[in-house]
């Protein structure tokens, strides 16, 4: 049986030079996005944890790797996130978790989900408040209009 190749994106904390690309792709094909700040790579592993982990392990010594994401969601919608955080940071996540009576994983994970629910319910909030502030000096129909206008000058739709 084949083992499947894994799709992951490496953003880095710093972009690269050419030399330090060059170097790193001939440990694994690379793609570099235009800035160099961002690389594609296609892992052979059994599981997408043990692709980004094959990755880390592979260039996190030659570049400066920030964050290992799959490119592509899983069949529930998510997306492995693989972060390397440094002694101090994962002993105060080891520590948290504990105290919460979970795994430092999980632990993270509801974390992270309960900040993003706590960033979109924020600017859900604050873009109700901009929408009452523009409908207190126009009509709906002329705010719809100049939204529909808006979005078509920033979607990539041709202009008039």
């Amino acid at each position: 049986m084949t083992m499947p190749h894994h799709a992951l994106e490496i953003t880095l904390t710093r972009p690269l030079s050419p030399a330090e690309l060059h170097t790193a792709a001939r440990v694994l094909p690379l793609a570099a996005n235009n800035g160099a700040t961002r690389l594609m790579a296609l892992v052979r592993a059994k599981t997408p944890s043990r692709a980004a982990h094959r990755l880390r392990h592979r260039l996190g010594t030659r570049l400066p790797v920030d964050v290992i994401t799959t490119h592509y969601p899983d069949t529930a919608g998510q997306v492995l996130l693989n972060v390397a955080f440094p002694p101090a940071v994962h002993a105060a996540i080891c520590h948290s978790a504990g105290q919460a009576g979970q795994a430092p994983g999980l632990f993270l994970q509801r974390s992270l989900e309960r900040a993003l629910a706590r960033h979109a319910s924020e600017e859900a909030d604050r873009l109700d408040q901009a929408v009452g502030g523009l409908l207190a000096h126009t009509t709906s129909a002329h705010l719809l209009t100049a939204l529909g206008r808006a979005l078509s000058r920033h979607s990539g739709a041709p202009q008039p």
